[in-house]
């Protein structure tokens, strides 16, 4: 009885560590705003980046990061603007870019619009609420006219995910393409949740031949970028992934693959997520 006692004794503190070792976590979180054209602004903190248009007819977002932080979000908007939050966009479905959803959803009243597959992805989580799902969803895509700017909303398919958009503000000529651009970095290519590599590069390439030169881009993860960031990101996933093609053609094992790697070229690519192995993994396994 006494060792049963330890044990569970052991085990709540364990917990109660892990606990507050996450909590910390989301504690040190710092939420930054930058303003970046006309109404459009961004916001960085821990997940995907932030599009704001605030204005007199209200507020309208790209993306809310994780549920932990959706107070914190909530209060840097509010550092831009008083307005109600009307409406927030999802880019995809990964919980960096939609889990403060039921937050906005609930407590600011907003509507949540997002594609079609955002809604049954999101749905088919075994723990999932129904307040996080998007409310209006779309097939092909959605236009807001909205604080003087003409916000087109464009879905673009087996890219990062089956389930990606892309917000383009014709007036600011502001891009948020998702996690269809993470700058300075391998990006990741959902390939179980509908993504692939053919596809990833065409809708890049797509993308930038939309912009203009002095288009500002906020990316899905990494600073605020331009036509210019996203040309070479676009060039490293062209010349990479036919690398590993040409590795993959003449029988070399991915194993091997990875021993061989990219080349000092790529090297400060890797970051702690995808790093240079799980990249060339990607590539052989998606093409």
């Amino acid at each position: 009885m006494r060792s049963k006692f330890f044990l569970v004794t052991a085990i709540t503190a364990i917990f109660s560590t892990s606990s507050s070792f996450a909590q910390d976590r989301w504690d040190k979180v710092e939420v930054t705003s930058q303003a970046v054209s006309g109404s459009v602004h961004m916001l960085e903190g821990m997940g995907g980046n932030i599009g704001v248009s605030a204005g007199p007819e209200g507020i309208l977002i790209i993306d809310d990061q994780y549920a932990p932080l959706a107070e914190k979000i909530a209060t840097a908007i509010g550092d831009i603007s008083n307005s109600q939050i009307k409406y927030v966009v999802n880019t995809h479905y990964h919980g960096d870019h939609t889990g403060s959803n039921a937050y906005f959803k609930e407590i600011k009243g907003s509507t949540i619009f997002a594609h079609d597959n955002v809604r049954k992805r999101l749905a088919d989580k075994e723990e999932h609420t129904h307040a996080e799902l998007p409310v209006v969803t779309f097939q092909q895509g959605i236009t807001f006219h909205f604080n003087g700017d003409t916000i087109k909303v464009m879905y673009l398919p087996a890219g990062h995910t089956d389930s990606d958009s892309v917000v383009w503000f014709e007036e600011a000529n502001v891009l948020h393409p998702g996690d269809l651009f993470f700058e300075g970095r391998f990006p990741y290519i959902d390939l179980d949740g509908g993504g692939t590599v053919a596809g990833y590069i065409k809708n890049v390439t797509t993308l930038i031949g939309m912009l203009k030169d002095d288009t500002k881009i906020i990316p899905g993860h990494g600073k605020l970028a331009t036509k210019a960031d996203y040309q070479k990101a676009l060039d490293m996933l062209v010349d990479t992934a036919a690398k590993v093609k040409s590795m993959k053609a003449k029988g070399i094992s991915v194993e091997d693959a990875v021993k061989q790697g990219l080349g000092e070229k790529y090297t400060a690519w890797s970051w702690n997520f995808i790093t240079e192995e799980k990249w060339i993994t990607t590539l052989y396994t998606g093409q």
